[in-house]
């Protein structure tokens, strides 16, 4: 069959879709046709078909890299709902369910899709079953991780390369919604491309306007622009206490919000996320957590209250808005204190090396792990009671775990929160002959509550809710994880107990910290590269003449570019020539609302928005000032 008519088919029968979207095609037949393959498309642009339709079209397993947890469960929920054969392994997952997993892979001929992170490829395990497998391709997601120059590089991708030794003829896709030319350049030198090979969507929204407003009210700015744009939006802060602040503020100025950020419990995010999708919720106020894997199309406005760290983050979740071509704007609003934060942000990223050292070396004393053990070892991470405990700062602590991350060390997954989970390792047989030991007839009926409560939990690990078998069993919350625990040292099931704390994962063997920087120069270079990513951020937002999306698209390595024609700092070269008859009208709706107002200036503004740009109404209202007509 024609690949062309058999791709469209796949795409038609699996997603809905009659057509691709710019781009997608060419993508799917380089890979298709056995070629290495870097893909950019910018958030939005529908990487995650360019690798599950060819995996669909062709015999074998897809291999899926990705370091966003959340984001491999979402898609792998997305691929069984389409009744697709799909798995994740991730930290801090039970050593029965991962082996479930793999084995499924390795003997279940209709299995498509293992998704995993990088760090699982130095796995004995992980790696022995990998050999076994019959792979079609290797998808490599957020591939700008691999390269030194990207403003999220992780040493675990570099490992991704050694699989060409035991699949050499399977060709690998990277994809990233954002890389500079150095980053392109390198993905492919580390990923050990045949030849070159890339597709490049401009990064380019014609429909997306950016905003970069020096504001001292912030909240005020925020309403105002709520009210002057209809539709959905998001609006982004740094942490999570703010997110919840801000949402309070909102809806007290009665505007349809909610919060978001990493901290909830999965049912919770989902059902703010589902509300939010639906248009139930107007506003959602996040970190940057929210919006990953999100395809909402009719998002009109996104706000960032606080100044991104990254151009390339500032630039992904700004590009959530208009995703459906219609125009939307993405406003960020800073004052002076923002870029003081900023640069001392960046300061506290960078602790020295012998604090480093020190925190690697109480971190295992911490989980009592000696020399040469740990590997693979995963714990739930309370960083505020181990600050306190070491006497450290909790930003110090947490930026100097960030930085042990990229000697490859360990691994912080901090956005996560794991549901209690059970699995009974045993087959019914074998629990039917347990049923003459003492323990477990001490504990029967809590046993068959537990088999008629959860379906398929001889097969795999199924999600738990403690408070609800307490309802139904008469027994304590309490008392539920007691016997729980007991019956998990007996060896008659597997438990999980839920955390909503981070999991830190050892990678490889506790070292004597002295041998875990071996060379400053890494460090330095670390330090240097983004030292040059926040005075892109700095020059980004300071920036009085060139187009906002000019910059942009600079950055990303577009130089031929044209203005957009409508950007603040486009519309202020506009403004330096408003017509009379114009600034007439203006100065005139000025003296009428201004005695209504009460004097209050920020409210004439508010009200005349609607009908005359706000740049003009200040330019003519800071006009009138000066010639004390105000």
């Amino acid at each position: 069959m024609d690949t062309s008519l058999l791709i469209h088919q796949v795409l038609k029968k699996y997603w809905g879709y009659d057509q691709f979207r710019p781009l997608q095609e060419d993508i799917i037949l380089s890979v298709m046709k056995g070629n290495d393959t870097l893909a950019l498309l910018p958030t939005g642009g529908g990487k995650s078909i360019c690798f599950q339709v060819p995996a669909m079209a062709q015999k074998g397993i897809c291999l899926v890299i990705s370091p966003l947890i959340a984001l491999m469960k979402d898609q792998v929920q997305h691929l069984k709902d389409k009744k697709i054969k799909a798995e994740a392994i991730f930290s801090g997952q039970p050593n029965g369910e991962i082996r479930r997993i793999l084995d499924n892979a390795l003997f279940d001929k209709d299995f498509k899709f293992l998704y995993i992170s990088p760090e699982r490829l130095k796995t004995d395990t992980f790696r022995t079953n990998l050999k076994r497998m019959n792979l079609s391709m290797v998808a490599i997601d957020e591939a700008h991780c691999i390269s030194q120059w990207g403003y999220d590089f992780r040493p675990p991708y570099l490992d991704i390369a050694e699989i060409r030794n035991l699949f050499p003829n399977i060709p690998f896709l990277a994809l990233t919604a954002t890389a500079t030319p150095e980053v392109v350049a390198d993905i492919q030198k580390q990923l050990k491309f045949k030849k070159e090979n890339v597709f490049q969507k401009s990064f380019k929204r014609d429909n997306l306007t950016y905003y970069v407003v020096k504001e001292q009210d912030k909240n005020g700015r925020v309403l105002r622009i709520i009210h002057k744009y209809q539709g959905t939006g998001i609006v982004y802060v740094r942490n999570r206490r703010k997110t919840e602040d801000f949402a309070k503020f909102l809806q007290q100025n009665n505007v349809s919000a909610d919060f978001y950020h990493a901290g909830l419990d999965g049912a919770t995010r989902d059902k703010k996320q589902k509300e939010w999708m639906e248009g139930k919720t107007r506003i959602i106020v996040s970190t940057n957590a929210f919006g990953m894997g999100i395809d909402k199309p009719d998002v009109r406005f996104v706000i960032h209250i606080d100044v991104p760290d990254t151009l390339e983050g500032y630039f992904q979740e700004a590009g959530r808005g208009g995703r459906d071509l219609k125009p939307s704007i993405a406003v960020m609003l800073y004052d002076d204190s923002d870029l003081k934060n900023l640069h001392k942000n960046f300061n506290s990223t960078f602790p020295p090396i012998d604090f480093i050292k020190l925190i690697y070396k109480e971190l295992c004393n911490y989980f009592r792990i000696a020399i040469g053990d740990g590997e693979n070892q995963t714990f739930a991470f309370n960083l505020s009671d181990f600050a306190n405990r070491y006497k450290h700062s909790p930003i110090e602590v947490y930026h100097s775990i960030k930085l042990i991350e990229k000697t490859g060390a360990l691994l912080l997954a901090d956005n996560e929160f794991t549901p209690s989970k059970i699995h009974f390792p045993i087959n019914l047989n074998d629990l039917k002959q347990l049923q003459k030991n003492e323990s477990y007839l001490k504990n029967e009926p809590f046993i068959q509550l537990l088999l008629r409560s959860y379906g398929s939990v001889f097969n795999h690990f199924v999600s738990i809710n403690e408070a609800d078998i307490a309802q139904r069993s008469g027994y304590s919350i309490k008392e539920v994880i007691q016997i729980l625990e007991h019956l998990h040292k007996l060896n008659i099931i597997e438990y999980q107990h839920s955390t909503s704390l981070p999991l830190l994962t050892f990678c490889y063997p506790r070292i004597d910290e002295k041998y875990l920087f071996q060379d400053p120069k890494i460090y330095s270079v670390r330090k240097n590269v983004a030292e040059k990513r926040l005075r892109a951020v700095e020059d980004f937002v300071t920036n009085q003449t060139s187009c906002r999306s000019q910059l942009l698209l600079a950055y990303f390595g577009e130089t031929n570019s044209t203005p957009c024609g409508q950007c603040d700092l486009c519309i202020k070269t506009k403004l330096q020539h408003i017509s009379k008859q114009e600034f007439k009208e203006i100065e005139d709706a000025i003296k009428k609302h201004y005695p209504q107002c009460k004097g209050e200036l920020k409210q004439v503004i508010f009200d005349l928005s609607q009908q005359f740009p706000e740049e003009k109404i200040i330019k003519v209202a800071r006009w009138m000032i000066d010639q004390r007509k105000l």
